[in-house]
């Protein structure tokens, strides 16, 4: 059996392997509002491709943290925690950004 240490390295590895995709965490960030078609999503994200929107989107279906219905592509639960838990973050790269 793994240890919890060992646990927590291999999820905190699978999570940063699918959040750093390229554009991953700007469709994230961008559905935290609420749910916005594809149309809108693909410009909230400054028009990136179709192509890699299609395989954000169906990465993130995958990982249980959005799912789509008639309004729209949104977060789910889970993936609103994952915003919930880069809140500190953002509160840092704002101190950040002022200090430079």
């Amino acid at each position: 059996m793994a240890s919890t240490t060992e646990l927590h390295k291999q999820a905190i590895n699978a999570a940063m392997e699918l959040l750093h995709r390229r554009w991953m965490m700007r469709v994230v960030w961008e559905l935290r509002g609420g749910p916005l078609t594809f149309r809108a999503l693909q410009a909230a994200c400054g028009d990136l491709s179709p192509t890699v929107l299609n395989q954000r989107l169906a990465e993130l279906r995958e990982a249980r943290l959005l799912d789509n219905d008639e309004a729209g592509y949104r977060l789910t639960p889970i993936g609103l925690d994952l915003l919930d838990a880069f809140a500190p973050l953002a509160k840092w790269a704002v101190r950040w950004q002022r200090q430079g």
